[in-house]
């Protein structure tokens, strides 16, 4: 696909957003502070549970061993009244007086059981209340350490990479894991560091050359008394180098559009298609292209030039890959559920749907044509969908029936 030609601005420095947090209310999270703590008061409730059990078993056996009443009632004419046993008064001799002295025993002892069990149940609900409290409270305690960790990554993530961690403490697991982290970083450090060296000595060592050859070729041509074969090596030499130039630009906006962007500003999509519209009328008016298509504001937070870029390419593209009569190309802006979108629609051939993904990729263009061709230089999709991506949106690409194409770019609001 197509790129133009027109001087490109370096997008910020590389980095990326951090990611956003999850929705989901952390009681609901199934994080390690919650499973540990699980972990800790299920331990001391199963413990507790055993613990009560023995204590029960070693009290009803004693009860047991116990035996039955101490005593047995003889003679006659014996009256027994109590409160707790009333069955003790309707006794009508020794026999059945002593049979119930036997039962109110043993109900006495089975009360006293399940008295027993109850409070201790109370009892081990209440401390399993705290052993979860407790357990929840060391839990924080023991992974501080790892959200530490956590909030420099986020920190670094959304700045720069010159933060570090630097936990304090006892050398164990987690401060090993800090410093495994540092060092990570310290590398990935001097890895963008070599990255934004090598693009910017590769502009400067890939453009100068290609400028003076632009020159040189320039003065030639306006000199009236070259011979009509100069003048049109010239012109093949000087179409060549501007394919290069283009190759070289879009090589390096290409590199540099993967990142996140950082530095954002109210950008309106309407206004960056309008502008990038005005760069490909002359363009669409040379092959009789029509542009058409309504552009309501649609103000999204990112990098204009960026933005402007993806508008130019896909217009472009759609200008380039066309119908040689009544074609048209549609542009509109406008907002959807929570972002905003550009759509770029347009005539011509006939793309297979197994095609699209290709279309994205760097030097692929439809039919595979890779060289010789007057439309670009195969980067227009890539750089249009890597600065997409930088800005948290996507590109959906999809063939219009009819022929031609739909390409759908949405971007968060």
């Amino acid at each position: 696909m197509a790129t133009s030609s027109a001087p490109l601005t370096a997008p910020p420095k590389p980095t990326w957003d951090p990611k956003q947090q999850d929705p989901t209310s952390p009681w609901l999270r199934p994080t390690i502070r919650i499973r540990l703590t699980l972990l800790y008061g299920g331990m001391f409730l199963i413990a507790g549970i055993l613990l009560l059990a023995i204590i029960y078993m070693l009290a009803a056996q004693a009860l047991h061993d116990a035996g039955g009443p101490a005593f047995q009632v003889s003679g006659t004419n014996v009256r027994i009244s109590s409160t707790t046993c009333p069955q003790l008064a309707a006794s009508q001799n020794n026999d059945q007086l002593n049979d119930a002295i036997k039962a109110c025993t043993a109900a006495q002892r089975q009360h006293a059981l399940d008295s027993l069990l109850n409070r201790a149940l109370l009892a081990l609900v209440g401390l399993s209340i705290i052993a979860f409290a407790f357990g929840y409270a060391m839990a924080g305690r023991v992974l501080s350490p790892l959200g530490k960790i956590t909030r420099t990554a986020r920190r670094v993530a959304g700045t720069d990479l010159s933060r570090r961690i630097e936990l304090d403490g006892p050398d164990d697991e987690l401060k090993e894991l800090s410093d495994t982290f540092d060092e990570m970083l310290d590398r990935l450090e001097r890895a963008f560091t070599a990255q934004q060296r090598f693009v910017g000595n590769a502009s400067h060592e890939l453009r100068t050359p290609l400028a003076i050859n632009r020159t040189l070729l320039e003065v030639h041509l306006s000199d009236p008394a070259a011979p009509p074969e100069l003048q049109q090596l010239g012109k093949t030499l000087l179409a060549t180098n501007e394919r290069s130039e283009q190759l070289v630009e879009g090589l390096l906006l290409l590199a540099r559009s993967e990142n996140q962007i950082v530095e954002r500003k109210p950008v309106d999509l309407a206004e960056v298609a309008e502008r990038a519209l005005d760069q490909a009328r002359a363009e669409a008016a040379q092959k009789g292209v029509e542009i058409r298509g309504e552009r309501a504001p649609a103000v999204v937070q990112g990098n204009g030039v960026l933005l402007e870029r993806i508008a130019l390419n896909l217009v472009q593209n759609a200008v380039r890959y066309n119908v040689p009569e009544d074609g048209w190309v549609e542009v509109t802006t406008h907002f959807g559920p929570g972002q905003a979108l550009l759509v770029v629609s347009n005539t011509g051939p006939v793309v297979p749907a197994y095609e699209i993904d290709n279309l994205f990729e760097p030097f692929r263009r439809l039919r595979t044509e890779r060289t010789g061709s007057d439309k670009g230089v195969g980067l227009g999709l890539s750089i249009a969908r890597s600065v997409a991506r930088a800005h948290g949106g996507r590109i959906i690409a999809e063939p219009r029936e009819g022929g031609g194409l739909v390409m759908r770019v949405t971007l968060p609001v």
